[in-house]
């Protein structure tokens, strides 16, 4: 069985987004093109890897003459919340980003966990049953996304002063300070 491809090319909106509360939140990648939306559940990890990554390439490519602007304009950033209904369609499992010099595009796939990959934990690059999302971007939309996706992620539990781990409300168990709450 083939998987289902969902390709947005300059969408309306792309953006990472949470649902619920510091410290149990979820996390998702949302593109948005008139009425049609995808949603798709993603790590923390993965949001903060996805924006670090965009925004070295995106450096690096203006750096070799390509038209890339060094921040986004207030216009182009999008602090709204995730759009509703907010039915996902799959968790992300592998992630690409390809830039393409032609028409100085981005192309960011995420692509859907396969139960092989969950089963065997090898990735096959192309795996065909898997679901996948392809969002094409102009530079200054993936400047956008990178900057709300890094604020999203920031917006968690403050760090530890001790050993950097998050802190709950009700403080953790610090091993830093010898297994002590802080």
């Amino acid at each position: 069985m083939t998987g289902r491809i969902y390709n947005f090319e300059n969408p309306d909106r792309f953006i990472a987004g949470t649902l619920g509360q510091p410290g149990s939140r979820t996390f998702y990648l949302q593109a948005r093109d008139g009425t049609r939306i995808v949603s798709v559940l993603i790590e923390k990890v993965q949001v903060s890897l996805l924006a670090e990554r965009l925004t070295e390439l995106l450096s690096e490519v203006r750096e070799r003459g390509a038209n890339v602007p060094d921040e986004p304009t207030p216009a182009d950033l999008d602090g709204g919340p995730l759009d509703e209904p907010i039915n996902e369609v799959f968790r992300v499992g592998t992630m690409a980003i390809v830039w393409n010099g032609d028409d100085e595009t981005i192309l960011v796939e995420a692509r859907a966990i396969s139960e092989a990959i969950e089963e065997s934990e090898t990735v096959d690059e192309e795996d065909e049953d898997a679901d996948v999302v392809r969002v094409e971007l102009r530079p200054k939309q993936a400047l956008a996304f990178a900057q709300r996706a890094l604020e999203v992620v920031a917006a968690g539990r403050p760090p530890c002063p001790f050993c950097g781990q998050p802190l709950n409300p009700e403080g953790h168990i610090c091993a830093r300070r010898n297994g002590f709450m802080h």
